[in-house]
């Protein structure tokens, strides 16, 4: 493994054998949905409380995605993932169900790639041969944790973007011929702009994004990309990252060469404001259409760009600003 700065080359090319994602109801009006191997028409999985709901999910779309790679649940050696309820108490329950080793793993809405990042990390190592990787979410637990109960009715302001309901999980192993591998990978830095508005994710997180975009290009120089997609900073926050582009000048391409997966999830339905949010928006995006278009070698190499603002209900009750994190893979079929 080569490191240059806080940006590693993993020469060993560990690769996404397998993916699957499942998501809610609501979510079969994205534009994504042709890629999504389950829509489920209840919220809740039948359980009876959304937190249950969430839980079952995350443990369905795991089982799925080892079966869709040919592989059994002894297959796996281990399983990172996360979500953003009360210490991951949803993924920690379908671990238990899952009973394969487990390391939970928190970066908020970046856990989809602060996961495959650290599953790489252990296939370098040659002491593991295949890792469980990924995260999710589920709309009415998370709301009810950071900002209301949806009963309440309130109202968000058009800042405000929508957690799906939606699961995403792969499973990494060693070099496979045809299979999307990581070629490097740049860890993010907390960056903290003083944002203040729950309401408003993507303005505290596109400083974040920026930054992760700006070191690893710097230390990927001449390295060119299909394109260069973030995780879900939505409307609002996707246009303050394209102006921090545009004005730096890091990469005049990437203006025209940038996408955001929680601006295109819900296409342009402005009943979901501001986009898609939520560990489950990223996920379920790459590791869902991304992951096809690049099986499909309408791709060749693109850079994947999760974003995470740290925060947690008691932290906002406090007045504390809103500390914000981005981590970045380059994935490859060349």
């Amino acid at each position: 493994m080569v490191k240059n700065s806080r940006t590693y080359q993993f020469p060993s090319k560990p690769s996404i054998v397998s993916t699957a994602v499942a998501v809610g109801p609501l979510e079969k009006e994205s534009p994504f949905h042709p890629h999504f191997d389950h829509v489920y028409e209840d919220e809740r999985l039948g359980q009876e409380t959304n937190e249950k709901g969430h839980s079952q999910l995350i443990e369905d779309t795991c089982n799925l995605a080892i079966m869709k790679g040919g592989f059994q649940l002894p297959d796996i050696d281990l399983f990172l993932g996360g979500d953003l309820v009360n210490q991951m108490t949803p993924t920690n329950f379908a671990a238990r169900q899952l009973a394969t080793p487990y390391m939970g793993m928190f970066s908020a809405c970046a856990t989809s790639i602060s996961s495959l990042i650290t599953a790489s990390f252990f296939l370098e190592t040659k002491q593991m041969d295949r890792i469980l990787f990924g995260a999710a979410s589920q709309h009415n637990a998370v709301e009810r944790q950071f900002r209301y109960p949806i009963e309440y009715g309130t109202q968000k302001p058009p800042t405000g973007q929508w957690t799906v309901t939606g699961a995403g999980y792969g499973v990494l192993s060693h070099n496979q011929v045809g299979k999307p591998f990581v070629q490097s990978a740049t860890i993010g830095q907390v960056v903290d702009c003083e944002c203040t508005d729950p309401l408003d994710m993507g303005s505290a997180m596109a400083p974040a994004a920026f930054d992760t975009i700006q070191r690893h290009l710097a230390q990927n120089k001449g390295t060119s990309y299909d394109f260069v997609m973030t995780g879900d900073l939505g409307k609002t926050g996707s246009a303050i990252l394209q102006e921090l582009i545009k004005t730096s000048g890091v990469s005049s391409y990437l203006v025209d060469q940038y996408r955001d997966a929680g601006a295109e999830f819900y296409g342009n339905n402005d009943k979901f404001l501001s986009g898609a949010s939520g560990a489950g928006c990223s996920a379920t995006v790459y590791l869902g259409p991304i992951y096809a278009e690049l099986l499909a070698k309408q791709y060749k190499k693109i850079l994947l760009v999760a974003t995470g603002a740290l925060l947690s209900p008691l932290s906002f009750q406090q007045g504390e600003s809103i500390p914000c994190i981005a981590h970045a893979v380059e994935l490859s079929m060349e």
